[in-house]
C-alpha cells in the first residue's frame, strides 16, 4: 500500500473529530496533503468513525483523480482540493458541523473577537462567506463552496486567519498538519461558544482592543513569537 504515512495521519486526525466532540453522527471530515507527491488523503463518505481504518482513507491527486482506495471519498472532497490549490502553505483541511460555529454560520455572522482566547488563534473576526447563488448550488456545488471561501479570504492571510464559516453551512479550517488542523477546529468551536455567551451576557460587548489582539496573536505566531518552548 502506497502513501501509508499519509493514510495514517489522515486516519488519526479523523478519529480525533468525535473524541473532541466536534462532530455528530458522520458529519465532518479531514484531509491531509503530501505536497511533494501532489497526493492527498481524505475520509470516505458516510463511514462511521468507529469503523474507520487507515486503509479506508481515499487518495486523490490535486486534479481530483482517484489514486488509491476502494471507497468513495467524502462528498466535500472538491472543497478540500480547492483550498489546497488556493493556499500553498497548508497541508490539512478540516470540515465540521460543530454546533456553536454552525450557529454563527446559519446566522450569516462572523465570530467577533472579544478576548485573548480568540486572539491566540485567529487574527480578528472569523469571517463568514456570502450566500451562494442558485447557479453555484445547482452546479459544481462542493467546488463552488471552495470558491466562495477563497473569494472571502482574498484580502486575508490564510495563515493568520486559518478558518472560515460557510454561510448556512459550517466551518472549514486548515493548518500545516492533521493534528494541528484539529486543534484549530477545536479552538474555533471554543471561541464560538465564548462569543455566543458573551453576546448573551452583554449584547453590546466591545471587541478586543486592536493592540491586545495584535499582542496575543504575535506572541504565538510569526517571527516575533515567544510563547512555548524553543
Amino acid at each position: 500500500m502506497n502513501h501509508q504515512h499519509l493514510r495514517e495521519e489522515c486516519y488519526e486526525a479523523n478519529l480525533l473529530l468525535p473524541k473532541t466532540g466536534l462532530v455528530d453522527l458522520t458529519f465532518g471530515n479531514v484531509s491531509v496533503l503530501d505536497r511533494g507527491a501532489g497526493i492527498f488523503a481524505i475520509k470516505p463518505s458516510g463511514v462511521d468513525y468507529a469503523s474507520l481504518k487507515p486503509e479506508h482513507m481515499v487518495l486523490l491527486d490535486l486534479e481530483g483523480r482517484h489514486v488509491e482506495g476502494d471507497l468513495k471519498p467524502s462528498s466535500d472532497t472538491p472543497t478540500h482540493r480547492r483550498l489546497f490549490l488556493a493556499f500553498p502553505k497548508i497541508r490539512s483541511v478540516v470540515h465540521t458541523h460543530s454546533r456553536c460555529a454552525v450557529a454563527f454560520a446559519q446566522a450569516g455572522r462572523g465570530i467577533p473577537c472579544f478576548g485573548t482566547t480568540h486572539a491566540d488563534y485567529f487574527h480578528g473576526e472569523i469571517p463568514v462567506t456570502r450566500r451562494m447563488t442558485p447557479e453555484e448550488i445547482e452546479g459544481a456545488y462542493e467546488w463552488e463552496t471552495g470558491n466562495v471561501i477563497v473569494e472571502r479570504l482574498r484580502q486575508m492571510n490564510p495563515e493568520e486567519m486559518p478558518a472560515v464559516l460557510v454561510h448556512n453551512h459550517g466551518p472549514f479550517v486548515w493548518a500545516e498538519g492533521g493534528a494541528k488542523a484539529i486543534e484549530v477546529a477545536q479552538a474555533l468551536e471554543i471561541v464560538a461558544d465564548m462569543a455566543l455567551k458573551t453576546l448573551q451576557a452583554q449584547p453590546d460587548a466591545k471587541l478586543i482592543q486592536p493592540e491586545l489582539l495584535k499582542k496575543h496573536f504575535t506572541r504565538k505566531h510569526g517571527p516575533s513569537s515567544y510563547y512555548g518552548q524553543a
